[in-house]
């Protein structure tokens, strides 16, 4: 896992199939600005100088959980698995499932 393309929602961005498709270099590097438009999410966690939302002593906050129970988007919790786990500093990530 490469940790410059750690998702600040908890997704990995190494495993996105819109990257290649879009040359999207990760929501860090991008600094939020990505292909598809602002991700709220990044640019919270860029404001507040951390990396992913993990390190945030608010995970999960009302913008965060949007993201996890967005309907097209979602997940079924692996993103805030992801995040507890990078916050820890493991290294490894659960691939997301689409929202059930």
């Amino acid at each position: 896992m490469d940790i410059h393309l750690i998702g600040m929602c908890g997704a990995y961005c190494g495993a996105c199939e819109w990257r290649e498709q879009t040359g999207c270099p990760g929501c860090l590097v991008a600094q939020g600005e990505m292909f598809w438009g602002t991700c709220t999410v990044a640019r919270c966690a860029i404001d507040k100088g951390i990396q992913h939302c993990g390190l945030c002593a608010d995970v999960p906050c009302a913008t965060l959980q949007s993201f996890f129970d967005d309907p097209e988007h979602g997940d079924n919790g692996e993103r805030l698995c992801n995040l507890r786990a990078w916050a820890r500093g493991e290294t490894g990530y659960q691939e997301l499932t689409p929202k059930s």
